[in-house]
């Protein structure tokens, strides 16, 4: 009894800060859209779509729905943010490569809890 109380306060904390996240991407949308890797056209458009995203997954956190799913997405998501903003940011060095490093280890953590999540989930 303890762990699935336990789990389901984890799980309604994990789902604050992305929908906190996706929230922003709509309100500073237009700033975040040179954050959009330069081969993908529509940036904007872009920018809500994972915004959507982030809010649909606090969604499913919160009510625990397709929890499992919604997570599995969440971590890809987050890997394609290290492979095309993080990463190459830590690459191209200067003073803010290290800013990226931190932001390319913290969606590293937060994909591999919602793996773990999703490894965890009954839906």
């Amino acid at each position: 009894m303890k762990n699935k109380v336990l789990s389901q306060i984890g799980r309604i904390l994990f789902g604050v800060p992305f929908l906190v996240f996706g929230i922003n991407h709509f309100i500073y949308g237009s700033k975040m859209a040179g954050m959009v890797p330069a081969f993908l056209p529509f940036h904007a458009f872009f920018i809500y779509l994972v915004g959507l995203g982030l809010i649909l997954a606090a969604i499913s956190l919160f009510i625990n729905v397709k929890v499992r799913l919604s997570m599995i997405l969440l971590s890809i998501l987050m890997l394609i943010f290290i492979l095309t903003i993080h990463l190459p940011g830590m690459m191209h060095g200067g003073n803010g490569a290290q800013l990226s490093m931190m932001m390319l280890l913290k969606d590293l953590g937060l994909g591999a809890a919602a793996l773990f999540i999703a490894g965890n989930a009954e839906s």
